[in-house]
Parts: C-alpha cells; sequence; structure tokens
C-alpha cells in the first residue's frame, strides 16, 4: 500500500520556485545533483527534504539569502543566514567602508539603497538629485525610485523622463520577475502611474539609457547609472545592499560635478 504524504509548505514552496524560473523537474533534478523521482517525491509531500538538499535546491535555483532562509523554514530548518541589521555593531567595519567608497566616487553621484530603495547613505554630489524636491519625499526613509519619478521630486528636472523613468520601472519589473514581492510590485504601480505615455522612436536604447537632467543652474546634464551589489555577502542585510554610482556622460557633465563638490567644500 502507497502512503501519500499531503504536500507541505516545502513542497508548494519548491514547485513555486522552480515554475518561477521555467525549469523543468527533470533539469533542477539534474542540476541539483539529484533524481527527478526524488525532486517530484518532494514536489508532493511524499519525502522529507534533508537540511543539506534544501541548501541545495535553494542555491541551484539561484534564491537571494532571504528567500534561501524562507525555503529551509518551510521545511523546518533554521536558518542559515544572520539577518543582523544595517546598524548591527558587527557590520560597522562594512558601513565604514561603504562610507570610504561613496566618499571616494566623488565628485560624481553615489549612494547605498536596500532593496526595497531605500536610501542607506549617499555622498555629498548626490544632492544633485535632491535639489528642488518636496520636503515630504526628503524625510526618512527616502525612497530613492519615487525621489527619482514623483512629480515633485526629480521628474520635473528630467529632460528624458518617458524613458529614463521607463529605465527605472523596467529594472524593477526584472528583478519582481525572478524575485515576486508584493511591497515592490505595489510600489512599481505607483512609479508607473507617475510617467507619462511614450513610444520607443528610432534611436530607443532600451535599458542603456542615460539620464539628462536640468541642475538648479540651468545646465543640462548627462549621467550613465552603474550598479554594484555584494554577492558574497553572508549576512541578510549586506546582501540586499546595491551601490548606486553615476558617471558623467560628457564633459560638461564633469566638469559641472567636479564645480559643485568644489563648493561645497569636497575633495
Amino acid at each position: 500500500m502507497t502512503i501519500v504524504v499531503e504536500p507541505t509548505g516545502f513542497a508548494t514552496e519548491l514547485r513555486r520556485w522552480r515554475t518561477l524560473r521555467h525549469r523543468s523537474q527533470l533539469e533542477l533534478a539534474i542540476a541539483a545533483d539529484t533524481t527527478q523521482r526524488h525532486l517530484s517525491f518532494l514536489e508532493q509531500g511524499r519525502s522529507r527534504p534533508g537540511r543539506a538538499m534544501v541548501i541545495r535546491l535553494a542555491e541551484t535555483l539561484g534564491l537571494t539569502l532571504r528567500e534561501r532562509n524562507a525555503l529551509l523554514l518551510s521545511a523546518g530548518y533554521a536558518p542559515a543566514f544572520a539577518e543582523s541589521g544595517l546598524e548591527a555593531p558587527r557590520l560597522e567595519p562594512v558601513r565604514a567602508a561603504l562610507r570610504g567608497i561613496l566618499d571616494g566616487h566623488l565628485p560624481y553621484p553615489a549612494a547605498v539603497v536596500t532593496r526595497h530603495g531605500v536610501l542607506v547613505d549617499a555622498n555629498a554630489a548626490f544632492a544633485l538629485f535632491t535639489e528642488g524636491c518636496a520636503a515630504e519625499l526628503l524625510r526618512p526613509p527616502v525612497n530613492v525610485r519615487r525621489l527619482a519619478l514623483h512629480p515633485e521630486g526629480m521628474a520635473r528636472r528630467v529632460l528624458n523622463l518617458p524613458e529614463w523613468g521607463r529605465h527605472v520601472t523596467e529594472a524593477l519589473r526584472n528583478r519582481l520577475r525572478v524575485s515576486p514581492d508584493p511591497e515592490q510590485a505595489e510600489l512599481l504601480a505607483e512609479l508607473e502611474s507617475y510617467l507619462p505615455p511614450a513610444e520607443p522612436r528610432p534611436d530607443y536604447l532600451g535599458f542603456a539609457v542615460p539620464l539628462r537632467l536640468r541642475a538648479a543652474s540651468g545646465v543640462e546634464l548627462s549621467l550613465i547609472t552603474t550598479l554594484t551589489t555584494f554577492a558574497t555577502a553572508t549576512d541578510v542585510s549586506l546582501a540586499e545592499l546595491h551601490l548606486e554610482a553615476f558617471l558623467p556622460a560628457d564633459e560638461t557633465t564633469a566638469a559641472h560635478l567636479r564645480e559643485q563638490v568644489r563648493q561645497s567644500g569636497g575633495t
């Protein structure tokens, strides 16, 4: 007689993640060094996974540290990765290193933000983006996505808002495809409501859209965005941070940024 165990939370989560990653049972089984039969039993709740198997499947599926912890919990195991909180004393060396990176990027703007786009720290040149923004958008916690596209934020100075705004929203949409998050989905809907309709022109560059921004002085600036993540972090709080750094796309922009930092007393 075959005994069928009702599917567990782990079984449901495993099927969900495999579907989101567009992997067949056979593909995932081979990649995770197990059999399709065993994987099928896990997804039906007929077998209980060992802790090592849960970790291996999570790694094979490319889950974030937070998602790996959640998968372990669904299988009845303790989380593998600590979540210290950004203000934890043990992360002080990391915070100091990040501050050094931000200051080292001067005279160009740079900021450290969370996975939800909340500003953690920024250098002096980041003030370029807060010029003329409504006070309520600058009250902590500051969401840099909202700051960028809100009509009372940067948006009124962005000269290519239809194109660059969609560069911002599409990046968020792509992250949601691989890591669904209701809070982020709500933010995406809000951001999209701020954007004017636009038809891609023949010279549209897709994700490679420089930011064209009018400075308070009236000078038109052109900036390229770079993103850095902390892929080898083993703390959830640190792994979810990323560094957004901006580079000048022309000499006019570079000269303006150098002068702004010089006037503010920076380096």
